[in-house]
């Protein structure tokens, strides 16, 4: 076993596909100490630079000075907190659902509320670029799965059209944000498409949760169709900087996960300390929308020195996230360690989070960035790629 495995790890290295863990000792805004250097991350998915917040620690230190860390059993057994409660209400209030329920990442609620809602008998339709999580999910759902090309909505249709009358339910699964290339699936255009054919939708908006939208509640406000998506997926450890996740909808949908879905059945309850971090942490996406508006501006600005040095910045124009596209895993690995070793840890994003030929830079925006540090990136970019 063990040559066998150690074989596979050298073909991966040869590939340059082979990744390592790198430790953070501490962060600060945008600046973290990274295997004991200094960096500044242009990598991470802190949209509003929460995860360093003091405030949050602070609350966490309250917090158990009154209670305990571990939930000790799942939340059907005797893990339900009465902040697990505060925090789903408080979710629901801020996504405009009914209800909200608690998971332990973003990767659970999707692997537990998809197998729950669609089965044998049954269809999902699928963007080609849907995050893993989704794709993970739609296999273990069991559902016939048909994957429609990134935003084709007339090649959606015509599935549709194909499909009518062969199946139990019909469940539409797509991307918010997609988390490569940050560009926006048009949900008002899903929304009566899905409505015409009597299927369901399903929004993962982990990329979107907190920053889009006039009140950060993300891609379903931002087109201006809350109270329309059947299901919304969020996730806590992102824009919102704790961790977990959640999944918003009708009362009905959230009783029915409550008893259906077995990544939240089956496990061991969040923390009770990570609910009342998250409920400090919406206090500020409330109180502070500047955070929204200053990673919105930092994005133009890398976007547009980009622009300025001849590279293209494929996605939305206000996309905090930045793909610098190299194609090459090795090229892309080389100018990834040369940002690093010059003080900028990036993603270098290859295969299989990327189809082969399409590796990148993944250049991620923080509220927290400063002009500096930005032009600081972009000189060292520039400077590497020549």
């Amino acid at each position: 076993m063990i040559k066998t495995l150690a074989h596979d790890l050298d073909t991966l290295s040869r590939a340059g596909l082979r990744r390592s863990l790198r430790t953070v000792e501490h962060r600060k805004g945008a600046e973290i100490v990274v295997d004991g250097k200094t960096t500044i991350d242009f990598s991470s998915n802190d949209y509003l630079g929460l995860a360093g917040d003091p405030r949050l620690a602070q609350a966490a230190a309250t917090f158990l000075d009154q209670s305990h860390v571990g939930p000790a059993a799942a939340r059907l057994i005797s893990g339900n907190y009465a902040v697990h409660t505060e925090l789903e209400a408080a979710l629901a209030r801020f996504k405009n659902t009914d209800a909200a329920l608690l998971f332990s990442s973003g990767y659970m609620a999707n692997i537990g509320a998809i197998p729950a809602l669609v089965a044998r008998r049954d269809v999902i339709y699928a963007d080609a670029l849907n995050h893993a999580s989704l794709l993970d999910a739609t296999r273990l759902s069991r559902a016939e799965v048909r994957v429609f090309p990134h935003l084709d909505l007339g090649a959606l249709r015509q599935m549709l059209i194909e499909d009518a009358g062969k199946f139990r339910r019909r469940l539409i699964v797509v991307d918010g944000v997609f988390s490569m290339d940050g560009d926006l699936f048009p949900l008002d255009q899903l929304v009566p498409l899905a409505r015409e054919f009597d299927a369901w939708t399903y929004v993962d908006d982990a990329h979107g949760t907190a920053v889009l939208g006039a009140n950060g509640r993300g891609s379903v406000e931002h087109f201006g169709m809350e109270g329309k998506i059947d299901v919304i997926m969020g996730t806590l450890g992102k824009a919102l900087g704790t961790a977990g996740a959640f999944i918003a909808g009708s009362s009905t949908l959230i009783e029915y996960l409550l008893h259906r879905a077995r990544s939240f059945v089956f496990t061991t309850s969040s923390p009770p300390v990570l609910a009342a971090i998250t409920l400090k942490s919406l206090e500020i996406v409330r109180d502070e929308p500047w955070r929204r508006e200053q990673l919105i501006a930092n994005a133009r600005y890398m976007r547009a020195g980009l622009v300025e040095m001849g590279r293209e910045a494929p996605g939305e124009p206000d996309s905090y996230i930045v793909p610098v596209m190299i194609g090459s895993v090795n090229e892309t690995v080389r100018v990834g360690t040369a940002l690093r070793e010059a003080g900028y840890l990036v993603g270098a994003v290859r295969p299989p989070t990327v189809p082969l030929g399409t590796s990148r830079l993944r250049i991620t925006m923080c509220s927290a960035h400063t002009q500096q540090q930005m032009d600081g990136l972009l000189k060292t970019l520039k400077a590497v790629l020549q």
